[in-house]
């Protein structure tokens, strides 16, 4: 090389790099093109699978809904149109309905390897089968409707995964340009003070799944904690308001939490009236929801806000704790989260990832128990067949004095569920 002259050096230099990078990218077209096929092959199988179900399901769940129509007019079948239990069974059948054909449309665009539209399919089912799923846990309890539900999840979210128009060659490239640019964007935010704070200016906090988990961590905490002291101050009396079986952890507060941060974080810099009002509204439903569906699926009334000041939706809320939560919605926007946008971000980037998928890892087993015990709870009060291993387990170890002792505010009476 040393009697090449200058310029026929720097050819043959570029030829070699241009020939290199020609290879490369020939390398990843042939990867990403067996990925490809892969990927269609899967959908396809999958979309015959999903199809046979809708077209099986479809038939079987409007007969269904054909003769229990007949029943009623017949009079073989006698139903109170306002009782909770048929019209939550009413529900069902229409959510079962939407689900057997939306499996039979999904189907179809697997087949026809619409992979874009049927990723998006994927996301309305998983919507449709969450809906199943807390209908049937508050019809029949934990059993194989809910298991039923959790998988079709399991496997909707794979598959909304795998069928992204991108191709996993590219997504691979994708997700290391991504952790690199999520490490400069975290330097540059913590160098200018905007560490976790919304990059568009539209909102205050970024809602992604690091800063919403731990605002539902901190909200579970805190609400708790002021919860106790709010109960001892004024009635005198420490007392136990966990929601969870493990940690103290009220999820109400930490799900209270993250929907008025969703809600109210373009809201950030609105007028106080405004922020309260919605706070209250939309505290308050919330409140009301999950004291009714506490009240379907468990037979569990935790509080009843009857004798307050506005008792609405049955006690489930009232004006009193409406003031209460848009106080708390006004306080938590203007005062709280900033501070703790600050505290959450102390976690150091090599952290970050790790801690969090440990810490959510452990509040989803152990949301996973508390449902589990509270059915089996359930069970034991209606005087159901406690025959099973899962019952047994937990009739052993998180008996009726253990549930009692943990559950302090909570009075469970299966006349009270929407079960039938």
């Amino acid at each position: 090389m040393a009697n090449i002259p200058g310029g026929a050096e720097d050819s043959v230099a570029g030829t070699t790099t241009h020939s290199a990078s020609r290879a490369s990218r020939a390398s990843r077209t042939s990867r990403t093109s067996r990925a490809s096929r892969r990927i269609r092959v899967i959908a396809r199988v999958c979309g015959f699978l999903v199809l046979a179900v809708g077209l099986v399901a479809v038939p079987y769940v409007a007969y269904a809904i054909v003769v229990g129509v007949r029943s009623i007019l017949v009079g073989r079948l006698h139903v109170d149109a306002l009782d909770l239990t048929f019209l939550l069974t009413c529900a069902q059948a229409l959510v079962s309905l939407a689900n057997a054909v939306a499996l039979i449309v999904f189907g179809v665009m697997l087949l026809r390897d619409q992979r874009r539209h049927a990723a998006r399919w994927a996301y309305v089912l998983m919507a449709v089968t969450v809906a199943q799923g807390m209908l049937s846990l508050a019809l029949q309890g934990l059993g194989f409707g809910v298991g039923l539900s959790l998988v079709q999840v399991v496997i909707l979210v794979a598959l909304a995964i795998a069928l992204d128009p991108a191709l996993l060659g590219e997504r691979a490239v994708q997700r290391k340009l991504k952790r690199m640019d999520e490490r400069d964007e975290y330097v540059e935010a913590k160098d200018a003070g905007m560490l976790g704070r919304d990059p568009s200016g539209k909102g205050y906090v970024e809602l992604n799944v690091f800063n919403v988990f731990w605002l539902f961590v901190v909200g579970c905490v805190g609400g708790l904690f002021v919860e106790e002291v709010y109960h001892l101050i004024f009635f005198n009396e420490w007392q136990d308001r966990a929601g969870l079986m493990w940690g103290p952890f009220s999820p109400i507060y930490g799900f209270g939490v993250v929907i008025l941060t969703m809600f109210l974080n373009r809201l950030w810099h609105a007028n106080a009236a405004l922020i309260f009002c919605a706070s209250a509204v939309i505290g308050g439903a919330f409140e009301a929801f999950v004291a009714w569906f506490m009240q379907v699926a468990f037979g569990i009334v935790a509080w009843n806000y009857a004798n307050d000041w506005l008792p609405l939706f049955g006690g489930r809320t009232s004006g009193k704790y409406m003031i209460f939560w848009g106080l708390a919605g006004l306080f938590w926007v203007r005062e709280l989260l900033p501070w703790l946008l600050k505290f959450v971000n102390l976690i150091p980037w090599k952290w970050r990832y790790a801690l969090t998928a440990v810490a959510l890892a452990f509040m989803l087993v152990d949301i996973a128990v508390t449902l589990m015990a509270l059915d089996c709870w359930y069970g034991r009060v209606a005087g159901l067949p406690q025959t099973s291993p899962v019952t047994r387990f937990f009739g052993e170890h998180f008996g009726d004095e253990v549930m009692r002792h943990r559950f302090q505010t909570m009075s469970i009476n299966p006349q009270w569920s929407g079960r039938a």
